[in-house]
């Protein structure tokens, strides 16, 4: 920790919101850029996250009854060009491998071998509606098939000219669905259910309110007939998308030749969806949650749960302290939370107990208990815990400790989830006039930038020219929420009478 600064992260939150993200990140020891540009390394505190995401996620999906699969990464060049929407929505992202193999070259170097061409060249996946599309062709034959409900763990990759850790980057991990369904209505029942797992996922584990919405015709997923959204907050007021649900109607299977002989005998088109998210979702617990000492992790996601530091000034001390904390650690490690065995850590390391101390803050461990002879002496833990000041700490008897723990734990995913829905409430604003929506969105003085706006509400028709204009004013159209009431208005862009008010704000 930097002496002359009052918080660990520099710059803070206000002075600089995108460096203070990436301090965190690196403080947290998080990720780290890679020697390939715009693609990170996932380092171990950062994919224990994202594997308890994908845990809890992974069992979600089955108690919906779908399995997982594992498709290639390779696409076909005329896969992706029978769906113009899809083609036309990927096209400038798309990375494309078009010779298997290598030959030294005039200079020295190594060349693709001219003579190594691909007759088609193949596309690394930027999502995989299509090469799924093809293999349920052949697998999709009567109504008896349906539905076919598989998801699939894996990389993709989108070439992005501005990366940022997590949110952003060429090459990133996600999990994608891909259902198919005889009826419409089966569809678009798919789509919902899953929207509605990852709204709980985001509530319930992430600790991060989401509104759930429909996106405008110009927002949707390439080739999709409907997409739908959860949308969160982030701390510096800009919307991120966590996660979205598609319903593809029949697009994908005229496009691929999904189709199959109903109960009449007749043959028909299947209806199919898809739905993601990605290890985007670490960029925005790190962004709802974090403070100016690092990184603050709900409880539920938390790699581990408690540390145990023992404090002590001999080799005397030492002995006795560590078998006290190794018992305190046994006790803690057969308690349960969330239907778990508590993850603790005994920290032991030779360091000094600041430092130490300050290194569990920067990654966000829920709970930190110091032990020295003196605690050891009252049968006591000194607590902190991370939701609060780092210098907030008390003397709690340990066997109350112990039995309380998950009770602390609880209380502090509850509160984060709090903390988080209060924000966006607070920052949550009806807007019924051009000039006030520009207002709301610039920031209070030119000199001194400040963060400003949030989510407007705002009364704006579905129409593809709006969305080019809200970019030109570095806005967009993020949703219309589903449980919106009918609020009767006139689009602040065309004059057209509206039904309900959609969700405008600056982004990820």
């Amino acid at each position: 920790m930097n002496k002359a600064a009052q918080t660990a992260i520099t710059p803070t939150r206000a002075e600089d919101y995108p460096e203070w993200y990436q301090q965190v990140i690196k403080a947290a020891d998080l990720s780290e850029n890679s020697a390939v540009r715009g693609c990170m390394v996932i380092k171990p505190w950062g994919y224990a996250i994202w594997e308890n995401m994908q845990k809890v996620l992974d069992g979600k999906f089955k108690e919906t009854g779908h399995e997982n699969a594992y498709f290639p990464l390779f696409i076909p060049l005329s896969f992706l060009a029978k769906e113009a929407e899809h083609v036309e929505g990927f096209a400038k992202e798309c990375a494309v491998v078009t010779h298997h193999r290598l030959e030294p070259g005039p200079d020295g170097g190594l060349i693709p071998a001219p003579s190594s061409k691909l007759d088609e060249p193949l596309v690394v996946r930027p999502t995989s509606e299509m090469i799924i599309g093809a293999t349920y062709a052949k697998w999709v034959q009567s109504y008896r098939d349906l539905p076919i409900l598989i998801n699939q763990w894996a990389n993709v990759v989108r070439w992005e000219m501005r990366t940022r850790m997590f949110l952003r980057t060429t090459e990133f991990l996600w999990q994608e669905g891909h259902t198919v369904h005889a009826t419409a209505e089966e569809a678009v029942e798919e789509t919902f259910k899953m929207l509605d797992v990852y709204a709980d996922f985001a509530e319930n584990y992430m600790a991060v309110p989401v509104i759930k919405g429909e996106k405008a015709s110009f927002e949707r997923f390439p080739g999709a007939d409907n997409t739908y959204t959860i949308e969160a907050m982030m701390q510096d007021r800009k919307a991120l998308q966590a996660g979205t649900s598609h319903f593809l109607g029949q697009n994908f299977s005229k496009a691929m030749d999904i189709k199959f002989q109903n109960e009449k005998g007749e043959t028909a088109i299947a209806w199919t969806t898809s739905w993601g998210v990605s290890t985007r979702l670490i960029g925005g617990l790190i962004m709802t949650h974090s403070d100016d000492d690092g990184l603050v992790l709900p409880p539920r996601l938390a790699p581990r749960h408690v540390v145990i530091m023992p404090i002590y000034r001999n080799d005397e001390e030492r002995t006795r302290v560590l078998a006290y904390c190794k018992k305190l650690q046994t006790d803690i490690a057969t308690s349960t939370y969330d239907g778990e065995k508590i993850r603790v850590l005994l920290d032991d390391r030779d360091m000094r107990g600041g430092e130490k101390a300050w290194g569990h803050i920067k990654k966000g461990v829920p709970v930190r208990v110091e032990v020295g002879p003196r605690d050891m002496d009252q049968n006591a833990v000194f607590v902190a815990q991370r939701n609060k000041g780092h210098k907030d700490k008390q003397a709690i008897p340990r066997d109350q400790f112990v039995e309380s723990l998950p009770k602390i734990l609880t209380s502090i995913q509850d509160d984060l989830y709090q903390k988080a829905l209060a924000y966006r409430n607070a920052n949550m604003r009806k807007i019924d006039s051009m000039d006030e929506l520009k207002k709301w969105f610039t920031p209070k003085n030119e000199d001194k930038p400040e963060i400003h706006g949030g989510f407007a509400l705002v009364h704006v028709a579905d129409d593809p020219a709006i969305g080019a204009t809200l970019k030109e004013m570095k806005l967009t159209h993020r949703c219309t929420p589903l449980d919106a009431e009918k609020d009767a208005g006139t689009c602040l862009f065309t004059g057209k009478p509206v039904e309900r008010r959609s969700i405008i704000a600056k982004s990820y």
